[in-house]
């Protein structure tokens, strides 16, 4: 459980640290996201997890 709760603090630090240091890069993103097909923003999505669990795996040794 202390790993889920370090994740968690960790994802909210990346997204501090985006509000943070870049909000009109942000505010941009943002406005151009309606414009972006959902097959695009979930083929992200999905690439964005596996690429998640794969660094997670390596790095815990599995």
């Amino acid at each position: 459980m202390s790993d889920f709760l370090t994740g968690i603090a960790f994802f909210l630090i990346i997204e501090g640290l985006v509000y943070a240091l870049a909000p009109s890069a942000l505010k941009r993103m943002a406005a151009y996201l309606p414009a972006v097909p959902e097959g695009q923003l979930r083929a992200a999505g999905l690439g964005a997890m596996v690429l998640g669990v794969a660094m997670v795996w390596f790095i815990r040794g599995a």
